[in-house]
């Protein structure tokens, strides 16, 4: 049996949101844009508020979403763990990381780009370190080597000692090496490209006394 729609009252703490009416008594509150096409006096069957609350659910997961991205920029499997720990429905969690795709809030290559892009410049890490904190945000494999194939690892090696030698400089040759070689090793950073870059450090810094 149809329902008629007896007001719409824009929500006092939500102006985004509107409380819809049936019969003179609340039924449900609506975003905006899904409350976009309704009027008063329209009549509601119960398909008709069916698909509106599975248009409320998806855009109640779209706003979550958004919210999520306002704080920093997201992977999508950052996305869709969040949506999924609010039950949200992996078709409406979908159709929200379409949307997303659509107005380039989410695009996985630009992330890790960006995330290799920024470690360089303030935090050089090796490709090891790189991958694993790139895997820890749900990047794909392949987007995670593409971002990394023009990764000069050498001279992030060396930025990387040359930021955090002094702590090691009263330390005779051998201590120098091991304690320089176990910090770039944290970094990320193997043996093959660590070993020459703290001889070339050691023998700067030997130069400079």
């Amino acid at each position: 049996m149809a329902k008629k729609i007896t007001a719409l009252k824009a929500q006092k703490h939500n102006p985004d949101r509107v409380s819809v009416y049936l019969d003179d008594e609340y039924a449900f509150g609506l975003y905006r844009v899904v409350a976009a096409w309704l009027a008063v006096g329209q009549e509601l069957d119960e398909e008709k508020i069916r698909q509106l609350n599975q248009t409320e659910a998806s855009e109640k997961a779209y706003q979550r979403a958004l919210n999520f991205l306002s704080y920093r920029v997201r992977t999508e499997s950052e996305i869709r763990r969040n949506l999924n720990k609010h039950d949200t429905p992996e078709s409406v969690i979908e159709d929200v990381l379409e949307r997303l795709r659509r107005i380039k809030l989410v695009n996985d290559l630009e992330f890790a780009n960006t995330w290799v892009e920024n470690r360089s410049e303030f935090r050089p890490r090796g490709r090891r370190a790189l991958r694993s904190e790139l895997r820890q945000k749900g990047v794909d494999q392949e987007i995670i080597e593409e971002s990394l194939q023009d990764l000069n690892e050498e001279e992030l090696a060396y930025q990387a000692a040359k930021k955090n030698v002094r702590k090691y400089l009263r330390f005779e040759w051998p201590e120098f090496r091991k304690k320089l070689l176990g910090f770039l090793a944290r970094r990320g950073f193997n043996y093959a490209v660590a070993a020459p870059v703290v001889e070339r450090v050691w023998a700067e810094e030997q130069d400079n006394t």
